[in-house]
């Protein structure tokens, strides 16, 4: 990287910018056009914001389970037989 000092700085420029020029004049914008940003909630979002509001969550069993995906011994052989289980019985 080389910095060269001072002599090498660009001037003020006008309001408008030292490039525009070569914007080929303004155009007023058109707001009626514009549709604004839009978004879409998930079912799964909005089924976990229910949860939340209604209080039906058990902060115990969130914390104890995120305890143990922390240190590791949340995933036993025995629980990933069951959900093994239960998929096999869904799909069949």
């Amino acid at each position: 990287m080389q910095i060269q000092g001072s002599s090498h700085a660009h001037g003020p420029h006008t309001l408008k910018g030292p490039y525009s020029n070569q914007l080929g004049g303004s155009r007023p914008i058109s707001r009626a056009n514009s549709t604004g940003d839009q978004f879409e909630i998930s079912a799964a979002a909005e089924a976990a914001a229910q949860a939340v509001e209604s209080g039906d969550l058990r902060a115990d069993l969130v914390s104890r389970v995120r305890n143990e995906i922390a240190a590791g011994t949340y995933d036993t052989p025995g629980k990933f037989e069951a959900a093994m289980e239960r998929l096999l019985d869904d799909v069949v």
